[in-house]
């Protein structure tokens, strides 16, 4: 099996498997997990700094953003779509499947959204029912600044949909104070459990925009007004996937009890960033760096194929490339959740130096020397 140390899913610690393999109970009738999924969504709520309500929902990341969509959306809304990113210009599918008209915002994917430039932008034209935004666009591993963005669409009234899948409890994120209406996270990036889970936290102003609509949601599987009163009528739309929320669970206690998690990130990060721009590889984004994941440019002289076929065969290790504008030109290095420690980088580091060395790509230092002297 392979050391996989790509943004995501992430290794999973044993005390999240061994949640997952107990006994099955019928989560349909017992009142004792409608009660037990409840207590879970307060605890996600309570990490993500919010007393907004948490749902979970059984799909992979992607199905939050399609819920956050398909339960805004009606036939013929202005949505603002803050593209500067493949997953940022994404939403925009998901406006039109459900009828509405995606404006996109684009800027330059190689620098984070200017605040500025954004406010100036919205004096002349602010009329749209949501915005969405990418907190951490994987492919390119670029960082938005969530925590002012959103106060500034919050100011004309738009309400705020966050992708933060990759980027939360690797990066800050506080609900409430970031005035974010709609958040999206997933099971297998920081979070550290196997893929398969979303969960969204929805604002009162959210629902209320849900519960007004003039129109019905046109999908069942992605209505989260579906899921409107669920403790109190003892019902779920459909059948809750119980051992999956078990292990939910457990890592996001393991969350709970890590008070250094934050600073890890931001350690590890620094330190990748530091050894790959130090020894002659080009960081990817000129800006916005993102502490779960760090991208650099494919160097001269061989190919993103090349190096990640070369770092399976020979070291049994699995970094990922990218896709859409960026496949094959970048190599992406996932340091998030389970896979944020030291030595983890530092046998990641070590690879490369190898890797590449046998490639022929000259380097002006040894990357995993670099990445342990950057380690402060």
């Amino acid at each position: 099996m392979y050391d996989i140390m790509t943004p995501g899913p992430t290794q999973v610690r044993g005390n999240v498997l061994a949640a997952r393999a107990l006994p099955c109970t019928n989560p349909d009738l017992d009142p004792d997990f409608f009660t037990f999924y409840k207590e879970t969504c307060e605890l996600i709520s309570s990490l993500l700094h919010t007393g907004n309500q948490t749902l979970i929902l059984d799909g992979e990341g992607i199905l939050g953003l399609e819920a956050a969509c398909a339960s805004l959306t009606e036939p013929g809304d202005r949505v603002l779509v803050l593209d500067n990113g493949v997953f940022g210009k994404g939403f925009a599918d998901f406006v039109r499947i459900y009828g509405g008209e995606p404006v996109l915002y684009t800027t330059d994917y190689r620098h984070t959204l200017d605040v500025d430039a954004l406010a100036a932008f919205l004096e002349k034209d602010h009329d749209f029912k949501y915005a969405t935004v990418v907190h951490c666009d994987t492919p390119s591993g670029m960082l938005n600044d969530i925590s002012r963005i959103c106060p500034l669409l919050n100011s004309w009234g738009i309400l705020t949909v966050v992708d933060s899948v990759s980027a939360m409890f690797g990066e800050e994120v506080r609900v409430d104070d970031f005035c974010i209406d709609l958040l999206c996270g997933g099971s297998q990036k920081a979070v550290s459990a196997p893929p398969g889970l979303t969960f969204v936290t929805i604002s009162p102003a959210a629902w209320k925009t849900m519960k007004e609509r003039r129109t019905p949601i046109a999908s069942f599987y992605a209505n989260l007004l579906a899921f409107d009163g669920y403790f109190e009528k003892q019902w779920f739309p459909y059948t809750m996937p119980i051992s999956d929320i078990r292990g939910l669970r457990a890592a996001f206690e393991n969350i709970q009890a890590d008070s250094d998690m934050l600073l890890r990130h931001a350690r590890i990060a620094r330190a990748v960033r530091t050894a790959l721009t130090s020894c002659g590889l080009r960081l990817h984004t000129r800006d916005g760096w993102s502490n779960t994941v760090s991208v650099f440019d494919v160097p001269a002289g061989t190919t993103a194929s090349a190096i990640l076929t070369a770092l399976r065969e020979d070291h049994n290790l699995m970094l990922a490339g990218s896709f859409d504008v960026l496949e094959g030109q970048v190599i992406r290095i996932g340091h998030m959740g389970e896979n944020a420690r030291e030595e983890k980088l530092a046998a990641v580091m070590k690879a490369l130096d190898a890797v590449l060395a046998k490639l022929g790509v000259p380097l002006t230092g040894r990357l995993e020397e670099v990445y342990r002297n950057s380690l402060t």
